[in-house]
C-alpha cells in the first residue's frame, strides 16, 4: 500500500470537524446533507429543495455552507448524463470527508496505516515489530519531506526546524509546548489509547515515526527523544546531545509507560523483567 504523503500531511483539525459538525446543527442543512448522501449519485439545487420544501434560493445558502465545510463537493453537470440545451446546472455529491472529535486529538488511524503497510512490506528474515518500526520510519520521512516540499523553508537550523514541526505536528495531534527554542515538548499521545495495550511497540512506533519526520524535514541539530512523562507524549524533540543512547532510553520508556499504562516492563526477549516468563 502506497500512502500519499502530501494527504497525510493535512489531515482534518479537531477545529475543521467541529465546525463541520456545527454546520449540521441546523435542521434544514442536515435533512440535505442525508438526502444527498442517500441518493448516491449528483444532486441539484432543484432536488434538494424539492426534498426540504423550500425555496432554490434558501436551498443555494443552505448547500454552500456545506460545501464550505468539507462535507459537500459541487461541479456544473448535467445530472444524469442527460444533455440539455443551456448551461449545466450546478450539482452537489459528498465529499470523503470522515468527522471524528476527540479532546484530546487521537490518530488511530495512522497507526492503523502503519501497522497494514509493515504486514504488506514485511522483508525475509524481518519480525514484525522490525517492520512497524521501518515502517513508522519511512512514513515520518515522507511526511516531513511533503512538508518540505510544500513550505520550501532553505537550510534549517535547531529552531526554525522546530518551529516548523510545531505546526506540523499540531495537525496531527500531537499538542507540541515550546518549553525552550531547542526544545519541544508533545502534551497528548495522538496513540493513546492503543499504548496502553502496548507500550513498547505503540512510543516504539511513534518515536521512528517523529524521528523519520526530522530526517525528511531535512532539520539540523534537532533530535526525538524518548523521554517519558505521566500524561504526556513519550517522545521529545531537543537540541542535539549526547545524553541516553537510543537502547538506553527505550528501556527507560518501557519501564514508565509500562507503569502509567498498569503492564510490566518487557525485556529485549519479551519476557517480563519481574517474573522472566513470557507474558
Amino acid at each position: 500500500m502506497t500512502s500519499d504523503p502530501s494527504a497525510a500531511s493535512r489531515p482534518p483539525s479537531t477545529v475543521e470537524n467541529v465546525e463541520a459538525v456545527s454546520v449540521l446543527a441546523d435542521d434544514l442543512r442536515r435533512r440535505m446533507y442525508g438526502f444527498i448522501r442517500r441518493a448516491r449519485r449528483p444532486v441539484t439545487r432543484e432536488e434538494a429543495a424539492g426534498d426540504a420544501g423550500i425555496s432554490t434560493k434558501l436551498a443555494a445558502f443552505h448547500l454552500d455552507k456545506l460545501v464550505a465545510a468539507g462535507l459537500l463537493r459541487s461541479r456544473y453537470d448535467s445530472p444524469g448524463g442527460i444533455r440539455r440545451v443551456g448551461r449545466k446546472p450546478k450539482v452537489y455529491e459528498p465529499t470523503d470527508t470522515d468527522i471524528r472529535i476527540s479532546i484530546p486529538e487521537r490518530r488511530p488511524d495512522v497507526l492503523a496505516e502503519i501497522l497494514v503497510d509493515a504486514i504488506l512490506a514485511e522483508q525475509p528474515g524481518e519480525d514484525a515489530r522490525s517492520a512497524a518500526l521501518r515502517t513508522a520510519r519511512r512514513r515520518g520521512e515522507e511526511l516531513g519531506a511533503a512538508e518540505r516540499a510544500r513550505s520550501r523553508p532553505g537550510r534549517l537550523g535547531p529552531e526554525r526546524s522546530l518551529t516548523l514541526t510545531e505546526t506540523t505536528l499540531e495537525q496531527h495531534g500531537f499538542e507540541p509546548h515550546r518549553e525552550a527554542p531547542t526544545e519541544l515538548r508533545l502534551l497528548n499521545c495522538p496513540f493513546h489509547p492503543l499504548a496502553a495495550r502496548s507500550p513498547e511497540l505503540v512510543c516504539g512506533i511513534n518515536h521512528a515515526f517523529l524521528d523519520g519526520f526530522l530526517t525528511g524535514l531535512q532539520t539540523a541539530g534537532i533530535d526525538a527523544v524518548l523521554a517519558p512523562r505521566p500524561g504526556r507524549c513519550c517522545v521529545e524533540l531537543r537540541a542535539a546531545s549526547g545524553g541516553h543512547s537510543t537502547q538506553e532510553a527505550a528501556a527507560e520508556s518501557t519501564g514508565i509507560c509500562g507503569k502509567e499504562h498498569g503492564t510490566s516492563p518487557v525485556d529485549d526477549h519479551g519476557a517480563t523483567r519481574e517474573t522472566g516468563r513470557l507474558p
